[in-house]
């Protein structure tokens, strides 16, 4: 199984990101999706996640209204739009991948049993 994160990059602040995430191995459509981050220092946050291409993404409230997550099952691939970057968000971004997560009402609260490597952004003020 892999979970290929890219799109990071150097940014200045108020710039938009599209991070993407292709996975491999795995029945793509039978797992859900998650976004996760980890700023230096930091503990590593949950942004977003979604259970099926039928569902609608989930947010964390810090980043609701300018992070918005898709998925594309016919590509295997989840992505990430961040608009409006702030300084604060300059972490490496991390996608994840469980089967158990799309059996619950919520994908929130799972251990992701796959990640990505991550990609880093980093946004200049």
């Amino acid at each position: 199984v892999q979970l290929q994160a890219s799109g990071g990059g150097l940014v200045q602040a108020g710039g938009s990101l599209r991070l993407s995430c292709v996975a491999s191995g795995i029945t793509f459509d039978s797992y859900a999706i998650a976004w996760y981050r980890q700023a230096p220092g930091k503990r590593r946050e949950a942004l977003s996640c979604i259970r099926s291409s039928a569902d609608s993404p989930a947010y964390a409230d810090s980043v609701k209204g300018r992070f918005t997550m898709s998925r594309d099952d016919t590509k295997n691939t989840a992505h990430l739009q961040i608009n409006s970057l702030k300084p604060e968000d300059t972490a490496v971004y991390y996608c994840a991948a469980d089967r158990w997560a799309t059996y619950g009402s919520s994908c929130w609260g799972y251990e992701y049993t796959y990640w990505g490597q991550g990609t880093e952004v980093t946004v200049s003020s």
